[in-house]
This record gives C-alpha cells, sequence and structure tokens, in this order.
C-alpha cells in the first residue's frame, strides 16, 4: 500500500509535509489548506478521506473509475474536477495519459492519480515557486495543478509538431518512403485524435470554474486563470492544425504516389516504343521473301543504320518530353 502525499500550509506558508490521514481533520483547524495525494487510489484511504471532508459518494465512485472524461462538477461541500496528463512516446509515436481527479473543497484539495504516469515533482515545484499564492486559498492549488497539466499538454503538441516536420522530409526524400509514411501518419493522426479528446474538453472545464457563483477563483488569482486558460485555447488550435496537416501529408503521399506511377508508365511505354522499331525493323527483313539487299551486306547495313537512328530519334524526342 503507497503511503499518500500530504501538505498543510498556513496563511501562505508550509507548516507540515507528510501527516497521515486520520491528522487531515486536525490540520484543518485554523485556517489550515491541506492537500493529500492518492496514487495508486487505495479504497481504504479513499474512503478515510471522503469521510473526513464530506466527499459525495458519486464523485468517490468517478475518482475510483477508469476512463472518464475531463470535466468539473460540483456537489454540496465540494467540486470535481477530472483531467488528463499526457506524453508523447517519440519512438512509436503514441500519445501515454494518465487521469488525474481531483476533490476541491475550500480549505483541502485531494488529488487521485491512477498511476505514476503525473510526476509530482514538476508540481510540488510549481507550488513552492508561487508561494505568494498560496495565501490565497485552495485556488492557488488548483491553479498549480492545472498551470502543470496544461504545460504538459503543449509539450506533446510540440512534440507532435516536431514528429510531423520529421514526416514531411520523409514524403519529400528522394527516395520513396511510402510504407514509413502510411505508418507514421496513421500512428500520428491516432495519436492527434486522442490528444483532441483530452485537451478539448479542457475548455469547458476552465471556463465553468472560473465563474463567479463557483467562487473557486478569487480576484487576485483570475490573471493566473486566465493566463491557462489562454494556453488551452492555443493548444486546442494548434491540435487541430496538425490534425488537417496530418491530413494533407496523407493526401499528398498519394497524389506523390500516383506521379510517381505516371513517369514510370511514361518511361516503361516509351522504352517500349524504342524497342519496338528493332523489332519491326529485324521482323521486317527476317521475311522469308526477295527484297532490294535481300542475301547481300547492303541489306544488313541498311536494317541495322535504321534501327540506330530511328531508335535514337525516338530516344532524343522521349529524352526533350522529360519522358526519360
Amino acid at each position: 500500500m503507497t503511503t499518500p502525499h500530504t501538505r498543510c500550509y498556513r496563511d501562505g506558508d508550509l507548516v507540515a509535509e507528510g501527516f497521515s490521514l486520520g491528522e487531515v481533520s486536525e490540520h484543518l483547524q485554523g485556517g489550515g489548506l491541506v492537500w493529500v495525494d492518492l496514487c495508486p487510489p487505495d479504497p481504504e484511504h479513499l474512503q478515510l478521506v471522503a469521510g473526513e471532508l464530506g466527499l459525495h459518494s458519486l464523485a468517490v465512485a468517478d475518482a475510483m473509475s477508469d476512463r472518464q472524461r475531463p470535466k468539473f462538477s460540483r456537489y454540496a461541500g465540494h467540486d470535481f474536477l477530472t483531467v488528463y496528463a499526457v506524453e508523447l512516446d517519440v519512438g512509436t509515436g503514441a500519445l501515454v495519459t494518465s487521469e488525474i481527479a481531483a476533490f476541491v473543497t475550500p480549505t483541502a484539495l485531494v488529488t487521485v492519480r491512477k498511476d505514476d504516469g503525473f510526476a509530482l515533482e514538476g508540481l510540488l515545484e510549481r507550488w513552492d515557486t508561487h508561494v505568494e499564492l498560496t495565501e490565497h486559498g485552495v485556488g492557488a492549488l488548483v491553479h498549480g495543478l492545472l498551470d502543470h497539466v496544461v504545460d504538459g499538454h503543449f509539450d506533446a503538441v510540440q512534440a507532435l509538431d516536431d514528429q510531423i516536420e520529421d514526416l514531411e522530409d520523409l514524403l519529400f526524400d528522394d527516395r520513396p518512403h511510402d510504407k514509413d509514411v502510411q505508418r507514421r501518419s496513421f500512428e500520428l493522426r491516432k495519436s492527434l485524435v486522442h490528444l483532441r479528446r483530452v485537451v478539448l474538453p479542457m475548455r469547458e472545464v476552465l471556463n465553468t470554474l472560473m465563474r463567479r457563483d463557483v467562487g473557486l477563483v478569487p480576484p487576485e488569482l483570475t490573471p493566473w486563470f486566465q493566463d491557462v486558460y489562454d494556453h488551452v485555447l492555443r493548444a486546442t488550435e494548434w491540435t487541430e492544425s496538425l490534425r488537417d496537416l496530418v491530413a494533407t501529408i496523407v493526401e499528398t503521399n498519394l497524389t506523390i504516389q500516383g506521379n510517381r506511377l505516371n513517369i514510370i508508365t511514361k518511361k516503361v511505354t516509351s522504352w517500349a516504343a524504342i524497342i519496338a522499331v528493332p523489332t519491326a525493323i529485324t521482323g521486317f527483313y527476317g521475311q522469308n521473301l526477295p527484297y532490294p539487299g535481300f542475301g547481300a551486306v547492303s541489306g544488313f547495313v541498311t536494317s541495322t543504320a535504321l534501327i540506330v537512328i530511328l531508335s535514337a530519334g525516338l530516344f532524343v524526342a522521349f529524352r526533350r518530353r522529360e519522358w526519360l
């Protein structure tokens, strides 16, 4: 059983860390702000926290289940948040996601992670860097969490953009890489679709929790949340443009294959026309009938000259038309 991570802030300062779940209520007294992290979500630990903070059973069930969509839900006494941290596997082009559920009460933030895909080091560093925000309540902790998650979305989009640029170079390489382009295009397009499912709902999440009637974001934190919202919009637009770009690459690859086939067809047809000339001449001179030069050296010279001249003429004509 993994030991939960815990922290307590008081007046913006970190006053306790690593305490047990049974001590959560004690640290909440006197204006304390508590953060609890459960990974993986042990049912016993989660039920203990739910009893301490009065969490709704439906929200607890959502936190324990997998494949929830990114959302922000309101319950009596607390809010429930689901987001996804993402990371791109550069080797395979697959998008790796890590689901994060969060219970937000007026004095506590409880994060539930299904796996270690979302590292806490970056989140804790973000909170410790902006200590001046913590005095504004639990909204500061939520901001740090969302800001860190959205930055991960940005990193994934940037990595996908770099992969698509490499794919473009492969597409216009002098040597054909049709199979590699097709396989990589499919992998990147699949990852972009997956990323879109994670990033697109974040606009609704940020819009909802920033509403004044929710009361989660005080005026002092509004510019910080607006900055996160702007990043969400940019990540969404970037994802959409990359999806269109991958679709264009697939279409371009098919067009290049068609053009390459036309060039090959022209070359084969041109060489067939050139080969037809000596075939026709030798077939004519091979007839078992008397003709001018029959059985004489002059006939051999004439047929050879015709073959060379006509074949050379066709070769030059096709070469000028760039068929060869």
